[in-house]
């Protein structure tokens, strides 16, 4: 069974930082675009950013130039560097992998900004 673990969430005034983690197994990792999902209170899940196998990063309109996803091939991880944090952006987010026709999903981590 594919495992993806996430780490790093926690509580923080807005305006800070945290940085979120997704260890993923490596031949599900090397190959494929990693993504982080949130979902808010009462909110359908919704793409946060994308990073694909090759570096090229996509990210919502409502995080660009706060949040930044990387990954380090060498360590199977993929990391989500969140910026000027604000009270819209509490959610449980959600580390994905599409390895077609498969689909994983980490157990998600719960991040709340205080105002």
């Amino acid at each position: 069974q594919v495992q993806l673990v996430e780490s790093g969430g926690g509580l923080v005034q807005a305006g800070g930082s945290l940085r979120l983690s997704c260890v993923a197994p490596g031949s599900i990792f090397r190959s494929n675009a990693m993504n982080w999902y949130r979902q808010g209170p009462g909110l359908q899940r919704d793409l946060v950013a994308s990073i694909t196998s090759g570096g090229r990063t996509n990210y919502a309109d409502a995080v660009k130039g706060r949040f930044t996803i990387s990954r380090d091939n060498a360590k199977n991880t993929v990391y989500l560097q969140m910026n000027s944090l604000k009270p819209e952006d509490t959610a449980v987010y959600y580390c994905n992998v599409q390895n077609v026709p498969y689909e994983y999903w980490g157990q998600g981590t719960q991040v709340t900004v205080s105002s």
